[in-house]
């Protein structure tokens, strides 16, 4: 994750449960989170730096418990890392501008992409103001 002396800066703005996920790369179980069975239209946004990340024009149920999309709203706004962590190798996926762990990306998602984009609400929030059309 990113230098622990920027992450001091959420530690007031974040709750103790967002701060391990967003800022030490935890992950909250599955159908816990707040987005996972979320229907409304809008645009999700990274909870630590507000970063227009993905819309609800690509959520779909999964199945897994977990918000998943099958495309970032920008490919730049996302970035991707190898995650070695428990035993197996993943596709971590952190927010490009803040660092932020989101959390992983699968290559088993709908058409058009194929990819799911597996994210833990908590690392999110979401904007049912801005329409996911315009953006």
């Amino acid at each position: 994750m990113s230098d622990p002396k920027i992450n001091t800066q959420y530690k007031d703005k974040l709750t103790s449960e967002e701060y391990r996920i967003t800022r030490e790369a935890g992950t909250e179980p599955a159908f816990s989170g707040a987005y996972w069975d979320e229907h409304s239209d809008g645009v999700y946004r990274c909870k630590c730096c507000g970063e227009p990340l993905f819309t609800s024009l690509t959520k779909y149920d999964s199945g897994s418990g977990w918000p998943s999309f099958y495309e970032a709203l920008d490919k730049s706004k996302v970035t991707e890392k190898v995650d070695e962590s428990h035993g197996m190798i993943r596709t971590e996926v952190t927010c490009a501008n803040c660092d932020a762990h989101l959390g992983h990306i699968f290559p088993d998602g709908p058409q058009p992409t194929g990819m799911r984009y597996c994210i833990n609400s908590a690392s999110l929030d979401l904007d049912t103001e801005t329409d996911p059309e315009e953006i």
